[in-house]
């Protein structure tokens, strides 16, 4: 939905709004992998692997950990605080 905004310098400018869906659910899978379902009824698969280099992920290599997530406000989050944030979980996970 594109929106006329305002003005700069006497060009036209303009905003396309998109509100990311919210995380409903999250399921561990195998291979470091999240079955998320979104507030849009579309249930995407998001890799965690890339993130467990990187402190504090690492931590999440831990199976037990791993499965300490659990949906919160507009995305998700482990037992210890770790989140991804809302737009990330969507944009970087791919339907099922």
């Amino acid at each position: 939905m594109e929106r006329e905004w305002g003005s700069y310098q006497n060009r036209r400018v303009e905003v396309d709004i998109m509100i990311r869906p919210k995380a409903l659910k999250v399921e561990p899978q195998p291979n470091y992998c999240l079955l998320v379902t979104f507030s849009n009824n579309e249930k995407r698969i998001f890799d965690v692997k890339p993130y467990l280099d990187f402190p504090p992920f690492g931590e999440l290599r831990n199976p037990v950990i791993f499965r300490t997530v659990k949906p919160a406000g507009l995305s998700i989050e482990w037992i210890h605080g770790q989140d991804i944030c809302p737009d990330e979980l969507y944009c970087n996970s791919v339907p099922v």
